[in-house]
């Protein structure tokens, strides 16, 4: 490796963050120059979080996966399910199963977008992108962002609200080699499923599955799963935009222990 291209060594007066990265969204769909050059930079950092983790998360056990032949025993979750406060329903969804066809997932990390929040699609008011938003909770929206990632969200509330929990990332429970696939990526480290976007993607899911009732079945549908034992809490990713107090509201939720969950991770912690 040349000198050019080896990855720049952090200072030991740098007193900036050190943060578990994962490859994001955007980068998978720059250039590959681009791309490269930035994951250059992070190798270093990406190894030292291989052997010890970020924060409280290495604290907890990591949790069972379930069988995939026990989907089939798993319920669906009923609309009454989902028709309470974002912020209630987004650690609620923790462990909860999402399946279409052969793939089916289980939910790992979520965000709150509650009614009156300046981070949420429900600010603009109702548009015909965000009308789903404002019906009764249990419905999916689903939408695009900076027109490359579909970006799943679970309708909360009562009709008219406008509040959703969106999906930020899973683990695999069946159909593995559909959501490779899917996906373009033969691994199977969580940077196959940490991100909102590769959820979208690995379901298969377009904008036309906007409003989609997730309770019926057929389609999409979210089943009852195994409740976390410890979960993790955060301010949410990427919302810079909004208000301060809803920069630094801790509602992002995490099972802890577990390795799918999307970066960053040294912002999350016990609640």
């Amino acid at each position: 490796m040349s000198r050019a291209s080896r990855p720049k060594r952090r200072r030991k007066n740098d007193s900036r963050p050190q943060v578990e990265t994962l490859i994001s969204e955007e980068e998978e769909n720059q250039p590959s120059d681009l791309a490269g050059t930035k994951r250059l930079k992070r190798a270093a950092t990406l190894k030292r979080a291989d052997v010890a983790d970020i924060g409280p998360m290495s604290l907890a056990p990591v949790p069972k996966p379930i069988p995939a032949a026990m989907t089939g025993q798993c319920a669906i979750m009923g609309p009454e399910f989902f028709r309470m406060d974002a912020l209630d329903l987004a650690p609620r969804l923790l462990g909860k199963l999402l399946r279409r066809d052969d793939v089916v997932l289980q939910i790992t990390e979520v965000e709150a977008y509650r009614q009156n929040d300046t981070a949420c699609h429900g600010r603009f008011g109702i548009t015909p992108r965000t009308a789903p938003l404002f019906g009764p909770g249990g419905h999916a929206y689903v939408y695009m962002c900076y027109g490359l990632h579909v970006m799943l969200n679970v309708v909360a509330d009562k009709e008219g609200i406008g509040a959703a929990v969106l999906i930020r990332s899973c683990s695999p429970v069946s159909g593995l080699e559909t959501i490779k696939e899917r996906r373009g990526q033969r691994t199977e480290k969580p940077i196959l499923l940490t991100g909102p976007g590769k959820i979208g993607q690995a379901l298969g899911l377009s904008t036309t599955w906007s409003n989609h009732p997730l309770y019926v079945p057929g389609g999409l549908e979210i089943l009852d799963g195994l409740e976390p034992e410890k979960i993790l809490v955060g301010p949410r990713v990427g919302i810079d935009y909004a208000d301060p107090e809803h920069v630094n509201a801790l509602w992002r939720f995490a099972i802890a222990g577990t390795p799918w969950i999307s970066a960053p991770r040294n912002t999350l912690g016990p609640p």
